[in-house]
């Protein structure tokens, strides 16, 4: 008997904690969604992830067809050698003139002076076509270096760890620019939104206290009140809140059913 007025005794403690509590429903959110969009038109080479499928910062996702992007890759980086190679010519050219000219000074009393003004003129030609050439190599540089961006965009990587909760591509389909390829969440920064009345405003504040409980797991914490949000409904007279709390290693996912109690205590 005494065991089990003690079992009674110990399952009433967590209500009787709550007792002075507003109960609130929300719902678990992530605070790191990422929605992953193409930038080019082309069609899916692979695809590397699947749904649910947990994956790391830089880690690949889906990879396009890159036949076309590798001809224009290859023809500007072509170009851009072929450029390098055109403005040291010239930059050699301009050293042997220069030379020759210094050589030619110093037997001005021999040389004519028709000779000297010619290899000035031929070298302010070589300076000419010199001033030409490095602009020109820093014209292509700029193109090789797009179309580097490019190729690269053609890989698909993850920007943060997360997990993949929606996918609309696969293989050979063709997919346009700014089309959602796949969407993925951080489930570690999880926090929960729950909506309220606004009657209930006068006991919350942002930065205050509250517990929280994801009843599927039976996993009570506790968290903060992030940031109050007016609805964007003013017919509903409802605004959100979001609460921040630690997950811990608790296999807590966005889409999960919360519960918040909020003390009923005057501010």
């Amino acid at each position: 008997m005494k065991k089990m007025l003690k079992v009674a005794l110990l399952s009433v403690i967590p209500l009787l904690s709550y007792a002075d509590n507003i109960e609130l429903t929300g719902t678990v959110i992530s605070n790191g969604q990422k929605m992953i969009g193409s930038r080019y038109m082309g069609y899916i080479k692979k695809v590397f992830v699947e749904l649910g499928d947990k994956v790391k910062r830089e880690d690949d996702l889906y990879e396009m067809e890159s036949a076309e992007f590798d001809i224009m890759k290859s023809q500007a980086d072509l170009a851009l050698e072929q450029s390098k190679i055109v403005l040291e010519f010239w930059r050699k050219r301009l050293e042997i003139l220069q030379r020759r000219k210094d050589k030619l000074e110093n037997k001005k009393n021999i040389v004519p002076i028709s000779d000297i003004e010619d290899l000035d003129s031929m070298a302010e030609n070589a300076q000419t076509m010199l001033d030409a050439s490095q602009v020109a190599v820093e014209q292509l540089t700029i193109k090789a270096k797009q179309m580097a961006t490019v190729y690269n965009y053609l890989k698909m990587k993850a920007p943060s760890d997360g997990v993949i909760v929606q996918k609309n591509i696969k293989v050979g389909d063709m997919v346009m620019p700014g089309m959602l390829t796949i969407m993925m969440v951080d489930t570690e920064s999880l926090e929960i939104d729950v909506s309220i009345s606004e009657s209930i405003m006068k006991h919350v504040r942002k930065g205050d206290t509250v517990r929280v409980v994801i009843p599927s797991l039976e996993y009570h914490t506790e968290g903060k009140i992030k940031a109050v949000i007016p609805d964007a409904n003013p017919m509903t007279h409802k605004i959100v809140i979001r609460v921040s709390f630690d997950k811990e290693d608790k296999n807590i996912f966005p889409g999960m059913y919360a519960k918040i109690y909020i003390k009923t205590n005057e501010h």
